[in-house]
């Protein structure tokens, strides 16, 4: 939600306010509900919710009614500010709600088109020696072809996430321990306060420069 509104101090503009913000931090808490679902539906906990397809139908409704329509319903209701804190919603949903997931634990990027848990990790680094080295991309050295590497983590019938919600999954444990994760890294830590107070601090800076 931090990471949500530092996007929404970053791409609001002119649309910038106490409502436009809270919109797009409610949006992006919106994918972690997928902790209930998980209680009905076995593994979808960053399945259900934690995919990029719903931005992605979002973003498709959103440019059909705004460049393929002869008259946008969003803009005739809300204006060029309704368009412009959707779009800031749907791309705070992909990268905070789904993006950071992915890089910190993994996500189901395409459920349910496809049913895989993935985790995006890895490195760059500049080397005397070795020259760039990096591991994001995964090169084959028979046909010399470049993909992205991911590390798989299975399906959602193969795998699951332990949650406050749903400590224990699998119901092995008879008195399990309900966490609800804040912070566990240094650079979450990072995220959360700058964040915070880029979005508590964009409310006090003016859009414009004074004249003097």
């Amino acid at each position: 939600m931090a990471f949500a509104g530092l996007l929404a101090a970053a791409l609001l503009g002119a649309a910038y306010d106490r409502r436009a913000v809270l919109l797009v931090v409610g949006v992006t808490a919106l994918a972690d509900l997928d902790s209930f679902i998980a209680l009905v539906s076995a593994g979808t906990h960053r399945a259900a919710l934690h995919n990029f397809v719903i931005p992605a139908v979002a973003a498709g409704l959103l440019l059909a009614d705004t460049r393929l329509r002869q008259g946008s319903l969003l803009r005739a209701r809300y204006g060029h500010y309704g368009v412009r804190v959707a779009w800031v919603a749907i791309v705070a949903y992909a990268v905070a709600g789904v993006g950071l997931d992915m890089v910190a634990g993994g996500v189901n990027p395409l459920y349910p088109l496809f049913d895989q848990f993935y985790v995006l990790d890895g490195k760059i680094e500049l080397s005397n020696q070795r020259g760039i080295v990096q591991t994001f991309v995964e090169t084959s050295s028979s046909s010399g072809n470049s993909v992205p590497a991911p590390q798989s983590l299975g399906s959602t019938k193969e795998f699951s996430y332990s949650t406050g919600v749903d400590p224990d999954p699998g119901g092995t444990q008879t008195d399990p321990e309900r966490i609800f994760p804040v912070v566990r890294a240094g650079w979450q830590l990072l995220v959360l306060v700058v964040g915070t107070v880029v979005t508590l601090a964009r409310f006090r800076v003016a859009h414009d420069l004074p004249d003097r």
